[in-house]
Order: C-alpha cells, then structure tokens, then sequence
C-alpha cells in the first residue's frame, strides 16, 4: 500500500471530489483517479460511491479514513523530525482568539520573530471552538483559546489571565441605569459569531441576572463590535485589557462583573506528539 495512495484518498474524502482534490494536491484528475483505483484494489472493495454532486465515502472508505490520516501525519512529523538540525525554522502557523490578538500578542510575536527570523509565522484569528478543532486536525500548530480546555489528544499551557467586563455606551453610568430601560424586552448583545467562549459567558452572566437578551448581533471583528457598543447598539462581555486599548475608549462605559465567570484563563493548546518541530518549541519557549 503506497503512502501517496493514502495521501490521496485523505484528500478526496476532505475535498469531496477529485477535482478539488487535485487542485488542493497540484496535480491532475486522472492520476488522482488512478491512485484511488489502485487503493480499492489494494483494498478489494470501493472506498467511494460516485455521484453527480461528488463523491461520498463507503462504510470502507471511513473505515480506512483515520488510519491514512494518522500515516500521512506520522510521516510528514518523521521528515520533519530528521530535517530538525535544533535552529528554527519553516512554517508556523499559529490561531487566536481576536480580542487576544488584538492586545496581547504583538510584543510576543514581534520578541518571537527577532529571536527566530528564519520561521514563516502565520496568524488565523477565530472562536474558541473553531480554533481546538482546528489544532486537532493540524490545519494550526497551536491556539490561544479560552480555557478551560480538556482533551486527550492536546496539551495546554496556561499564558494569560483575563477579567471579563461588561462594556455599554458612555452613556449608561450603571447596568442598573440600562435594565431600567430594557426591563420589557432586555438590551442586546454585540457577540462573535457561534464557538466564541465570551458570548457564551455573557449569557449565563445575563441568565443569573434574570435579564432577557431582544437580540444578539453578531460581528467578525472586534473593532466592529467596540464602535456599535459606543453608538448604542446594545453591549458586550470582553477583557478589560482589551477594552481600555480599545479607540473608543472615551465613548464607551465598563462595568465589573461580581461573578466566577469574570475570570478566565487564556490557554495556548497543541497537539500531544512525539516531536514538536524546531519552530513550535521555539515559539513555547517565548511564552
């Protein structure tokens, strides 16, 4: 059984077609089509059913799945690790959360790349949730993610502290001052979109309040979500670090929280492997 064969038939199933799947491998559709044949008659059955929308993985075709991942994987880390001469170097790609990419990762990034200049780094920002699984399929090296974070197949490290603010419009001196004047329907709230951790805090703080949500707003940026909270579109939970770099700092109002859930731990989470490459070890060391 040939790795490549493997490597392309993980890639069909990722991609859902042969076309995108030779695009993704820089080849061409018949030697993609060719390596599958000769995988299911390695195999003695077919790996996938054929239809106009695609192709759809047989009961064997998922069977097989995890083990040509896990032996794509297995040797890209064994070139990687006889490749390793101990100076960093290659890609690195790295995901965040936005509010600590906002604040906190530009000293680390800019002390990271003077001690290493020969590592490519990539940044993806994105929620929490989208983030782990993305570390766990290996489209990132590693996230700063909102903790806590348990799963067998990662390791974490804890970097960041952060307390959690509620942010309204300067004008609303109190929350009080706002739930007298939201007490029918409740105020809005400005959120990332779904996976994001701070949304989720928000409406259990919001919940032990008893106050009613009348609409959630959701934005992919936080610069997005600071300037509608200085015009009044509703409010936000955020990092009070975040908040008072924020350019709206002078039209915006933050408000504690006198809850558990007002603090929470910033966590960097890797893949448990045997060998971490010369650029992510290095990257540990700076945090």
């Amino acid at each position: 059984m040939e790795l490549s064969d493997l490597l392309t038939f993980a890639t069909v199933a990722k991609c859902g077609g042969v076309t995108r799947a030779a695009g993704e491998l820089g080849t061409v559709q018949s030697n993609v089509t060719s390596r599958i044949k000769n995988l299911e008659n390695r195999i003695g059955a077919p790996l996938f059913e054929r239809h106009s929308r695609g192709m759809t993985m047989t009961a064997a075709g998922r069977r097989l799945l995890p083990y040509a991942e896990r032996l794509t994987i297995l040797s890209q880390e064994a070139i990687n690790a006889a490749r390793d001469e101990g100076e960093p170097k290659g890609p690195l790609t790295i995901g965040s959360m936005e509010t600590t990419a906002a604040v906190r990762l530009p000293s680390l990034l800019a002390r990271f790349h003077r001690k290493c200049p020969k590592v490519q780094l990539s940044l993806r920002t994105a929620p929490t949730e989208i983030l782990v699984k993305a570390v766990l399929d290996r489209s990132l090296d590693g996230a700063f993610v909102a903790g806590p974070i348990d799963h067998p197949e990662l390791r974490v490290q804890s970097v960041f502290k952060e307390e959690l603010v509620i942010v309204t419009a300067r004008k609303w001196s109190s929350l009080s001052a706002l739930r007298a004047a939201t007490l029918a329907s409740g105020p809005s709230v400005l959120v990332f979109r779904t996976g994001c951790s701070y949304r989720q805090l928000l409406e259990t703080v919001l919940s032990k309040l008893g106050w009613p949500i009348a609409a959630r707003l959701e934005f992919g940026t936080l610069d997005g979500i600071l300037g509608c909270v200085a015009a009044d579109v509703g409010l936000t939970l955020l990092p009070r670090a975040v908040v008072r770099q924020s350019g709206v700092i002078n039209d915006i109002r933050i408000h504690p929280v006198q809850m558990p859930e007002r603090n929470v731990q910033t966590m960097f989470v890797f893949r448990d492997q045997r060998h971490d490459g010369g650029a992510l070890t290095a990257f540990l060391k700076c945090l």
